[in-house]
């Protein structure tokens, strides 16, 4: 863990000692301001929004089940956010493939997917399978290099996005 593996079996053990936190009450998740109210006007505009990360499907309800804005899984305050989730059972997020297993399992053309991520060797596995990105700068993310600046469209806010219907 200390090397940061995405490994699907610490990613495991990763979300059943969350659970236990979690339930317990001892953590909550914290998400940056803008990605709640972002994600709730995504879905009131009728878009699809899904997450795919390294953590375990698990671990991912669980950090949403139980943040400091309440379940936003569940509440009957929010529109439901999300349409599903995807963890490295599906794929590696550094391979290009497992964006086209997700486009495949949702019914989605690969060019109608966008993909918000603050690694660039993701981004690029997600580009070489026709998904257009977003590089989320925040603070404590990993650095760009110049021509990564350049290279990918840079956001620093969810609220920056504009997400046209798709059809």
């Amino acid at each position: 863990m200390s090397l940061d593996r995405k490994t699907t079996a610490l990613k495991q053990l990763q979300g059943h000692m969350w659970k236990a936190a979690f339930t317990a009450g001892c953590m909550k998740a914290e998400f940056f301001e803008d990605v709640v109210p972002a994600v709730r006007k995504w879905r009131e505009a009728g878009m699809k929004v899904y997450i795919y990360s390294s953590g375990s499907v698990e671990a991912q309800k669980l950090l949403f089940g139980h943040s400091t804005e309440g379940d936003i899984l569940e509440s009957p305050l929010f529109v439901q956010l999300f349409d599903g989730h995807f963890d490295t059972k599906i794929g590696h997020k550094v391979e290009s493939e497992s964006y086209r297993k997700i486009a495949d399992s949702i019914g989605c053309s690969t060019n109608n997917i966008l993909f918000l991520t603050d690694v660039t060797l993701e981004a690029s596995a997600a580009e070489e399978a026709d998904v257009h990105v977003a590089v989320v700068v925040r603070p404590g993310n990993a650095g760009l290099t110049d021509d990564e600046k350049t290279y990918y469209s840079l956001i620093t806010s969810f609220s920056e996005l504009y997400l046209p219907a798709l059809t």
